[in-house]
């Protein structure tokens, strides 16, 4: 079926698709930096010297040589590439149900985010713990099918939704802060500029800044998000506990500079793409 016949909520989901695929590969090894500096906190004791962003750079090269940095690349896309389609798809049909005639309001759009996050969060939830694993060196696994069933196997399907209430205090939040400073600020654009061939350098930046934003405020859940899908036998509150008694409230924000870049690239650079493809396939965004 060509894309140009295809359902305007497929459509959001290809196009979603494609940027989510475009952004994943270029920007997973931040994303793998971010989870080792997350995990290494784990075995380190109080008052220990702090590891950075270059060493854990340098360490994974020297150990698992320059392709290292991709490790948890393919569960990464498992995640995703449908992930995100599902995400814009989900954006796309809740924006033309509930605001086809007129633009969202701030928190009208706090809420289209977050609304669209959630469903793409619970259903990739399994793959997102995977991908955890993949990048944080600790599990041998060998494909992403493979490690399903090993986790299946030996902890049991719920193991595969571990870490949910952490994912969605994190997600939600991300991508409602996201959508609501992007599409403000990107209405606060001069028409001249939003109309130009530079408009999608203007959007791109527009999602930079909210992108800066959103990771900032959600640092903390994404810390303990990566202990409990780590450390199965961790609650959330458990998770919580541990790190500010161990490591203090900076220990919350933890891997906070890899992520943001990353999720601040990754959301700049999907919204742009996704965006410029649903303008050829003549959809509104």
């Amino acid at each position: 079926m060509e894309l140009s016949l295809a359902h305007p909520a497929i459509k959001a989901f290809m196009c979603g698709s494609f940027s989510g695929t475009c952004s994943t590969l270029l920007f997973q090894p931040l994303d793998l930096i971010k989870t080792r500096l997350q995990t290494l906190q784990c075995g380190m004791k109080p008052g220990s010297n702090r590891v950075g962003m270059v060493t854990v750079l340098l360490s994974v090269v020297r150990t698992e040589k320059l392709l290292g940095l991709w490790k948890g690349v393919s569960p990464s896309f498992a995640r995703t590439i449908p992930g995100v389609g599902l995400y814009f798809s989900t954006y796309y049909s809740l924006k033309q149900h509930f605001f086809q005639d007129r633009t969202p309001m701030a928190f009208e759009a706090a809420l289209l985010g977050g609304g669209a996050r959630t469903v793409a969060g619970i259903l990739m939830l399994p793959v997102t713990v995977i991908k955890t694993r993949f990048e944080c060196g600790k599990y041998s696994y060998v494909s992403v099918t493979g490690a399903l069933r090993s986790v299946c196997r030996t902890e049991g399907p719920a193991a595969l939704f571990s870490g949910l209430m952490a994912t969605l205090l994190r997600d939600v939040p991300f991508s409602g802060i996201y959508v609501m400073f992007y599409s403000q600020t990107k209405a606060s654009l001069p028409k001249e500029i939003s109309t130009s061939p530079s408009a999608p350098l203007a959007n791109f930046s527009c999602g930079i800044l909210a992108g800066i934003v959103a990771s900032l405020i959600t640092q903390p859940a994404d810390v303990v998000k990566t202990q409990v899908q780590v450390t199965p036998q961790l609650r959330t509150a458990e998770a919580v506990r541990y790190i500010y008694l161990e490591h203090g409230l900076q220990g919350f924000f933890r891997g906070a500079v890899p992520r943001a870049l990353r999720r601040t690239m990754m959301a700049a650079m999907a919204w742009t793409v996704y965006e410029q493809m649903m303008a050829r396939v003549g959809l509104k965004s």
